[in-house]
């Protein structure tokens, strides 16, 4: 689904940094989405979004899994 949304989908050169280094770069890359930084074990919405990347982490605020736009 990810390839009918606009810009840049993906952010793997995220993975194991701050979350909100995270969350800036993201929204700086692709200004139509909104990065939200998530703890690890919460409970999100499932519907698809162009618009919205989860960005997952830990305790520490890292980043634990690739941010990508849904």
């Amino acid at each position: 689904m990810a390839t009918e949304c606009k810009g840049k989908s993906s952010w793997p050169e995220l993975l194991g940094v701050d979350g909100d280094y995270a969350k800036a770069v993201i929204e700086k890359e692709n200004p139509l989405v909104t990065a939200r930084i998530v703890p690890e074990g919460s409970s999100v919405i499932q519907d698809f979004r162009c618009d919205r990347v989860w960005v997952w982490v830990n305790k520490n605020n890292i980043v634990t899994e690739v941010p990508h736009i849904g």
